[in-house]
């Protein structure tokens, strides 16, 4: 699975049942190292008859695993864990061969994993009804939750294996099985992950991957047997699964774009929020949900701020991932640093001062790579499309307002809500943005919000499109059925039939 940099295998297939398929003939894609630009696999996209057979392998292998106590079932995760531990360089080195992100970086992806992997082993208490006694007429009632059955997870590039965990986790401590529809453009971890669970003692069938593009997620959404949908991507592919899913009578939760904030209030410790301005807008090459893209300067602190975040932005070392010095790496794909590029001019022809270009950034050695370097706007304004659009990728813009309520009153008319930070030394600025913010997932002087995994993640307005965040409490109920039970035992007397609706009389 760790293939050494260029080298071309054939297929990189589903796994199925407890093994890796690799059909002889389908329509494939190409996998790239995105430092070298080297095409370094060839991706096998499933047909509808793979969509059938993951479904087919989780909905045969659902009762049993259903019926398996919970205990049990945490303990395979347990072992899972341990697993994870002794694998988690190796899973990082694959994620930035595909990625292009650092390996340090890699590294606390799979960590961020491993902690909800750890939620999951703790969570049959979650699974706990409550109970009551003789509410009338010799009823007790309790509740139980139940597993839905087959549950799909639908994936981005940028987090290849924390995003699944965020997912399958809960959904295998649940009872449910679980089919994984990794992103195209970095699918080798996915492969690894399945077959960690393997080893760790999950049976056949309760966790399958396949490959895929916009067939197989139309093929998910389409099947009878899959119960539920979680997906993690752009607005309008969420809007587009969450309309899709419910249609046909599914459970969704479709986790949508960003553009996050982090206003700088005047008395803010100013180093501590360029450096935390560096690593939330240019860390991982902006490729995050939750990387920061609009520094919101209140009042005269614009510009020492902008002259200084300017100065550490020029100052990134930019190389391939693998480097041990670099601070950032390329963007996924050809295509994708050329829309970031296109963004950069969309930014300078609509007006925004453009203080750091990036554009055309080459790392000696490695001229054919994705990269593109950091970028700086300031004066940006709300109508311009930087500050409007998720762009995805290394470039920060700088937003001046008069005062936190202006500041406040900006981001809560943005469409998207999934989080933001406010730096400041006093507690009432800081009490009254967190309160009166209209976003998700808020961080006061911590730049990048993720909640840890016994809360829960998930953005508002359109950053999210269903009822539940995903893991942390709010995953067990998105992954169960709640069920109500009265249960009274017949004695001897026969009252025959009653007519008035029951009460506790």
């Amino acid at each position: 699975m760790n293939l050494p940099e260029g080298q071309i295998i054939n297929t990189i297939g589903h796994y199925i049942g407890g093994t890796i398929r690799e059909p002889a003939a389908a329509r494939t894609s190409d996998v790239y190292n995105p430092a070298t630009g080297a095409v370094t696999a060839k991706l096998v996209l499933a047909a509808q008859a793979d969509v059938d057979a993951a479904v087919a392998a989780a909905k045969a292998a659902f009762p049993a695993w259903a019926a398996t106590a919970p205990l049990k079932r945490a303990r395979v995760l347990m072992k899972f864990r341990e697993l994870l531990e002794a694998h988690k360089e190796e899973l990082a080195k694959l994620i930035t061969a595909e990625h292009g992100k650092v390996l340090s970086d890699a590294a606390g992806e799979v960590t961020r994993g491993i902690e909800v992997v750890e939620f999951a082993m703790g969570a049959p208490h979650l699974l706990a009804g409550s109970h009551s006694d003789n509410i009338g007429g010799g009823i007790d009632n309790w509740n139980l939750r139940q597993p839905l059955g087959v549950c799909a997870g639908i994936t981005p590039f940028n987090f290849p294996v924390m995003v699944p965990m965020w997912m399958f986790p809960v959904a295998l401590v649940c009872g449910n099985t679980f089919v994984l529809k990794p992103s195209e453009r970095d699918p080798s971890a996915s492969l690894r992950v399945a077959e960690l669970l393997k080893e760790a003692g999950l049976p056949d069938g309760v966790f399958n991957v396949v490959q895929g593009d916009k067939l197989a997620v139309d093929a998910l959404i389409a099947h009878p047997d899959v119960q539920a949908l979680s997906f993690v991507g752009s607005t309008p592919i969420a809007e587009y699964i969450y309309g899709e899913g419910t249609r046909h009578g599914k459970r969704v939760q479709a986790l949508g774009g960003a553009k996050n904030h982090l206003i700088v209030m005047p008395d803010a410790d100013l180093d501590q929020a360029v450096d935390a301005l560096i690593g939330a807008a240019y860390g991982s090459a902006g490729e995050r949900c939750m990387a920061t893209s609009v520094a919101v300067a209140v009042g005269d602190v614009a510009d020492e701020l902008v002259k200084r975040v300017a100065a550490k932005a020029r100052a990134l070392v930019i190389r391939n991932g693998t480097d041990p010095a670099s601070e950032m790496g390329p963007l996924v794909t050809c295509a994708h640093k050329n829309k970031v590029e296109g963004y950069i001019e969309k930014g300078v022809s609509e007006g925004a001062k453009l203080v750091v270009d990036g554009r055309g950034f080459k790392v000696p050695g490695h001229e054919n790579g994705f990269f593109v370097g950091g970028t700086l706007f300031d004066h940006v304004t709300p109508d311009m499309t930087i500050y409007k659009e998720e762009i995805f990728g290394p470039v920060l813009g700088v937003v001046r307002v008069a005062n936190l309520a202006e500041a406040i009153d900006l981001i809560n008319a943005h469409e998207f809500g999934n989080g933001v930070c406010c730096f400041t030394r006093d507690g009432a600025t800081a009490r009254e943005f967190s309160r009166r913010i209209q976003v998700g997932m808020v961080g006061i002087n911590v730049p990048i919000p993720v909640p840890m995994a016994w809360h829960s993640f998930g953005g508002w307005k359109r950053s999210l499109f269903g009822d539940t965040h995903a893991y942390g409490d709010e995953g067990v109920r998105f992954y169960t059925r709640y069920k109500s039970i009265m249960q009274r035992w017949p004695d001897s007397a026969s009252k025959g039939p009653e007519f008035a609706m029951p009460t506790a009389q």
